[in-house]
């Protein structure tokens, strides 16, 4: 049936009601209705307002149909929130707009219309995530290649990285095959695509694709869409990848009446395949195109926006644009140095409960961490002090896959009768005691009513088991075994980074080619951390299950918990940003793998953890830091430096930090960061420290002034001698062993031998 014509304009509407409280660039943008137009929203500027607010215009003025009109979004969440907006402006019109969803959903319902073209049929199933790495697992089978190596997940990871990329098995690059199996990766993908068309299925990443190819190849279709949608909206068009770049651009060349939203400044998914070069480009892709900037903020105040505004100013890569409101200047940002990250989190906490003393609610107020590993330290000291809070994107640390795991081990060692524990980890990672084996353990458990470790030793003197079953089950029983005796003597730490390494689970993680797997082994190096605050493995394990065991309060409210990746898209009065350290934020895994491109996407995620704050932003940085077990000295981030002055507040605490920072002046390797594409990074605030020296009088701040200007004491001969009693701020009273320059070899009271600077530590 033919689609019917769009109703002649009711009128331009220049005064119609929902045109009524939008500012003057927001009244542009809804009003430009002809041609392309890039809406440049910056964070806080109402665009969902003006985007809608365009949406219902161009249906009431009758430029279009409602079932011609495409507007795509990157969640089902803001699809039914825009469809809501839009409804209470046009009423029953929106019913019929059957082309508003997601990028997949839209996709998939053309791809439903032309299967055949892409050798499916209409009633293809779309294949989740678990079944696209099942499948991809099979087919690495099948091909005789090792799996343990190769796995059929980090195969599954590097097509869907194609696939985001629009690129079938004949267009990936012939260098990239090399990336999997010694050069078998293109012709696994091919088998890949031809068991999905066997099954009469497609992967997400296929419905896109499928798309783009049905179009390059039979330009009918693809003049059936271009005719049939005379508008296209676009939301959050900095986050789109290739393949929905190169979708939208053959959808909207003939009308060209596109309009697209979204901030360069917020691109921070590039990870996931983003492109921010997409938006940047725009007007390129469409000559004359009408850009217009939404800049007038809501959400924050003038001293959040200009350091926000400063930040961003150093990144090359944007197209541009300032932030004003018109409300009142508000507190600057606050920037604090602290000595560790244990007080990092004492002194959050102690600001929450301060502000929610003052009878603000722990909802209104939200810590923004760089990566998941760092929410640990924030959970135990909320729990301490009986605040409600809630993890946002994940589960809590305590109950992540691989806290449950590592626990389960620990757990297995202290007790033997732990079947949960001996279930949970028996058979991981994978030692060949596969479904059949461990039917027989619970069967001999079940007849004897016995724990399953014992059943497992029954089971050895028996004939039930074949011969590899058996030498695994050996193996992992005697390992057991011997970590139980280790545990009487080791350090908890110390036995549990063992067990990790030993029981071959961290190679597990390292091997895995899972986008999750780096931030996993993160979380591994902070369990062990988070055991060694503990004298015995019982203490540790009783906490765990103690910590583990207390409920939310959401009766009063919690306070949110989650990464600045995660907090994308919301905005809470109060915002605490913990962990500015060079290595932590600017992410030292993604400067080593991206260069400046990463540099750059990292600060855009500085810049969307300020804008997150509607009244207060607090910044924080450790001195120091324990990352597997040890103790490192940390820089500030090179953020803090590129904070403008005006809009900042250094706060330093007298006493509190001794002179910590003077240990940055032995690391001549933070000269300057070295990028990847051969750039030279050098930090003026790590300038000054270098050049500064300590005042002679004890303790002087850990900061002065801003930024990352900090107190040294000039590298040189140590003023301590062997023999000498001092006094170490995490470690305790120890003697002096010996001394090279300025390190020294201390045997503590009740931390053993260490090795620190003399920096560290003061005479008793």
């Amino acid at each position: 049936m033919a689609a019917a014509r769009p109703q002649p304009a009711i009128t331009d509407a220049q005064n119609a009601p929902y045109l009524e409280g939008l500012n003057d660039e927001q009244r542009t943008a809804v009003l430009a209705m002809e041609g392309p137009v890039l809406m440049l929203a910056g964070a806080g500027t109402g665009k969902t307002r003006a985007l809608t607010t365009r949406l219902a215009h161009i249906l009431n003025t009758g430029r279009a149909s409602p079932w011609q009109v495409l507007a795509v979004t990157f969640t089902n969440k803001a699809a039914r929130e825009m469809k809501e907006r839009i409804a209470k402006l046009v009423g029953d019109n929106v019913e019929g707009m059957k082309w508003l969803g997601t990028f997949h959903s839209i996709a998939a319902q053309i791809l439903r219309r032309h299967a055949e073209l892409a050798g499916l049929k209409s009633s293809f199933t779309i294949l989740d995530a678990d079944d696209q790495t099942r499948l991809a697992k099979q087919v690495v089978e099948a091909a005789n290649i090792d799996e343990k190596r190769w796995t059929g997940r980090a195969l599954a990871y590097m097509i869907d990285a194609w696939k985001n990329r629009g690129l079938t098995p004949d267009k990936v690059p012939a260098n990239e095959a090399y990336h999997f199996a010694d050069g078998k990766a293109i012709d696994l993908y091919r088998a890949y695509q031809a068991r999905l068309q066997t099954l009469n299925a497609a992967d997400f990443g296929d419905l896109l694709v499928h798309n783009l190819t049905i179009f390059q190849n039979n330009p009918e279709v693809l003049e059936e869409y271009q005719k049939r949608f005379r508008y296209m909206l676009v939301d959050e068009y900095q986050d789109t990848n290739i393949a929905q770049y190169l979708w939208l651009r053959l959808l909207a060349q003939k009308h060209k009446n596109i309009c697209c939203v979204g901030d360069d400044d917020q691109s921070i998914y590039g990870w996931r395949g983003a492109e921010v070069e997409n938006i940047l480009r725009f007007e390129k892709d469409f000559p004359g195109a009408n850009v217009i900037r939404l800049e007038r903020n809501y959400r924050s105040t003038p001293s959040i926006l200009g350091a926000a505004s400063g930040l961003i100013a150093a990144n090359a890569a944007r197209l541009g644009k300032t932030l004003w409101t018109d409300a009142d200047e508000g507190e600057k940002v606050k920037i604090r140095g602290v000595w560790d990250g244990e007080e990092e989190a004492r002194i959050i906490g102690d600001d929450i409960e301060a502000e929610q003393s003052k009878g603000r609610s722990l909802s209104d107020m939200a810590v923004l961490v760089r990566a998941s590993f760092q929410m640990r330290a924030f959970e135990e000291r909320f729990n301490t002090l009986g605040l409600a809070y809630r993890v946002v994107g994940g589960p809590r640390f305590y109950e992540r896959e691989e806290s449950r795991d590592a626990l389960s081990y620990l757990r297995l060692i202290r007790s033997a009768d732990d079947d949960l524990a001996f279930d949970r980890i028996v058979n991981k990672p994978k030692r060949g005691l596969g479904d059949k084996a461990l039917q027989i353990l619970h069967k001999i458990a079940r007849a004897q009513g016995a724990p399953l470790m014992a059943a497992a030793r029954i089971a050895l003197e028996s004939d039930e088991l074949h011969a590899a079953a058996r030498r695994s089950l050996v193996n992992f029983v005697d390992t057991i075994d011997r970590w139980s005796r280790d545990a009487k003597d080791m350090a908890p730490a110390d036995l549990a980074e063992l067990v990790l390494e030993e029981s071959g689970y961290i190679d597990m993680w390292k091997n895995s080619k899972s986008p999750q797997a780096p931030g996993k082994l993160d979380n591994l190096k902070e369990l062990i951390q988070a055991v060694s605050e503990f004298d015995t493995l019982e203490a540790y394990l009783d906490h765990v299950a103690l910590v583990s065991e207390i409920n939310d309060d959401a009766g009063e409210g919690q306070v949110w918990l989650m990464t600045l990746h995660a907090a994308k898209g919301l905005e809470f009065p109060v915002v605490f940003l913990p962990g500015w350290e060079e290595e932590i934020f600017p992410s030292k895994r993604s400067l080593d793998e991206n260069g400046n491109a990463a540099l750059e996407e990292e600060r855009r995620l500085a810049y969307v953890g300020i804008t997150r704050a509607e009244e207060s932003c607090r910044i924080s940085f450790a001195a120091n830091r324990q990352i597997y077990g040890r103790w490192q000295a940390a820089m500030p981030s090179r953020f803090i430096d590129e904070l403008p002055e005006e809009h900042v507040e250094v706060v330093s605490e007298p006493g509190l930090y001794g002179n910590a920072a003077s240990s940055f002046a032995s690391h001549s390797d933070f000269d300057g960061v070295k990028l990847r594409n051969g750039a030279y990074y050098d930090n003026p605030g790590w300038r000054r420290a270098r050049a500064a020296t300590a005042r002679p009088s004890a303790k002087p701040p850990l900061i002065e002034g801003r930024g990352a200007t900090v107190s040294v004491s000039a590298p040189g001969k140590s003023k301590f001698k062997k023999g000498q009693r001092v006094f170490h701020q995490k470690f305790g009273y120890g003697t002096i062993a010996s001394v090279d320059g300025q390190k020294l070899t201390v045997n503590f009271e009740h931390s053993g031998s260490k090795k620190v600077i003399d920096s560290f530590v003061e005479a008793a």
